[in-house]
Formats: structure tokens, sequence, C-alpha cells
């Protein structure tokens, strides 16, 4: 077994690599025979560190569409099964990962770990807020707490809609068999502005949310693979968007969302990613 002293950069973009196809801590453990803490360690500081370095560096953003969405997981139990004594409590049961994307360079320039309530909706609508060059268009689902969480944000200054998708009763061999409502129609609700009408969207972001369950262990329905702790649930979405935004070439683009965005003018290697944390750690020390 190597200790977290001796890990060699090899050894920590192996590891990395896995935690980043969504490979469980306990699988990178066995496969790159290391201990499961120094698993652990290694997301936490490279989490930590990518989270650090996308705040600095996501900013000043000519972003023009902009699509919000959340996402649903859990941490430490369901909700239904959360012990009495840590009812209510933030990090046991329900847990939602809001995410804002460019819809021209399908850059994620915002995303935030928390309830799925009003305070949450402004904290996350202001990071966003705090992120952008200029006036956008903005287009949420029908959370009603978007709408004074936008208010509060950009005042006036934006061209905001919210999509409702609308959905039929799912049958009984639908919920049987774990299936979503059939979708049969969208409205579209100008909220701010003059949005244009045939971008008020959400796909893009919905489809993020496919790239999330897809990419993220944690999010994996129906597995005992959920977090148990709602620190490393964050740290892992921060690494998730690091690799993401700067080091995974997008199909359509052919270049990474920072490229495209002008963040950046190359692709990033995980090396590069353990770059930001070797500098955090140099600058502490």
């Amino acid at each position: 077994m190597f200790s977290m002293n001796r890990l060699s950069t090899e050894k920590r973009t192996q590891i990395v690599g896995m935690l980043i196809e969504g490979m469980s801590l306990r699988a990178a453990s066995r496969l790159a025979d290391v201990s499961i803490n120094t698993v652990t360690k290694l997301l936490v500081d490279v989490g930590s560190a990518s989270a650090e370095y996308q705040d600095k560096a996501l900013r000043g953003l000519r972003c023009r569409r902009i699509q919000c969405d959340e996402i649903w997981a859990f941490v430490y139990a369901k909700e239904k099964n959360v012990p009495a004594d840590k009812k209510g409590q933030f990090g046991y049961g329900d847990v939602w990962t809001w995410t804002a994307i460019d819809a021209d360079t399908k850059l994620v320039p915002s995303f935030m770990v928390g309830n799925r309530d009003g305070q949450t909706a402004r904290i996350f609508i202001d990071d966003l807020a705090s992120r952008l060059a200029h006036r956008v268009q903005l287009t949420t689902d029908g959370l009603k707490a978007y709408l004074d969480a936008v208010e509060g944000a950009f005042g006036s200054e934006i061209d905001y809609a919210v999509l409702v998708k609308l959905y039929s009763a799912a049958t009984k061999e639908e919920a049987r068999k774990y299936s979503p409502a059939q979708c049969i129609g969208c409205e579209r609700q100008v909220i701010q502005g003059e949005p244009d009408r045939k971008h008020i969207s959400t796909s893009y972001v919905e489809r993020q949310n496919l790239t999330m369950r897809m990419g993220m262990r944690r999010f994996t329905r129906l597995t005992n693979a959920f977090s148990k702790k709602v620190e490393n649930h964050a740290y892992q979405v921060a690494l998730h968007f690091m690799h993401y935004n700067f080091c995974r070439i997008h199909t359509t683009l052919r270049v990474t969302p920072a490229m495209e965005a002008g963040l950046t003018d190359h692709v990033w290697t995980i090396e590069e990613m353990l770059g930001v944390l070797d500098v955090r750690q140099n600058e502490a020390a």
C-alpha cells in the first residue's frame, strides 16, 4: 500500500482518473493499491482545489444564453430512512445540485450543492450573476424559488423565461418499472425582458444532468453507491465540473467548454488539474 506522502504524480493521476470516470472510492483504492483514506484525502484535496480554482477563473464570462436546473440525489440515507436525531439537518437525506450551463459554449459557470429552497436559489443565482459580463437570456424550470432569486440578482437587466414541462399521469406499469411519466407538452412563460422564444429551452442543462448521473457514481439511482458524507459529495461535484469544463472535449464543439469560452487555449490533462492542487499547497506552505 502507498501512503499519501509517497504518491507519485502517475499514481495520483490514476486515482483521479478513476474518480472522474465514476468509480467508487473503495474500487479506486483496490485498483490503485492504496488505502481508502488515501483516496478520500486526495478527493478532498483535489475537489477543494478545483472548487477554489473555478471560483476564481470563471469570472467576466461573455455568455448570452444560460439554462439552469436542479438534480436530486441523497446523502447518508434516503429521506424516509434518515434517523430521527438527524432529521432536518443538511447532508442527511435529500440533497440537490444546482447547475447553470451556457447554451453556446456548454461551459458550466456555476454549480452548488444544497437544498431545493428559496435560500439556496438566491445564493446560487447571485453567484451566477456575479460571473457574467453582460445581459443574458436565462431559462429555468417552473420552480418558484427562481422567481425571487432572479429578480434579486438581476433586477430588470435580464431576459428571463420559464419552461414548464407537462407530463401525463404515470401508469402503474411505468411506476413499477421506475419509468418517468411521458412529457406531453411544454409551456413557455416570459417573466422579464424580451427573451427570444426559440431559445426558451432547458434541453442542454437537462442533458448535463444525464452527464452527471453517468459520470458520478454517487448520483446513480437504486444502488448503495450514494454519498455517505455531503462534504465528499460536494468535492466530487467540483472535481467533475473541473474535468468537464477544462479537460473533456465536447463532442459537438470539438474543443473543451473552457476553450470555447476563451478561458484557455488547450485541452487540459489530469496532470494539469493536479498542478492546480500543487500550486494551492505551495502557497499554503
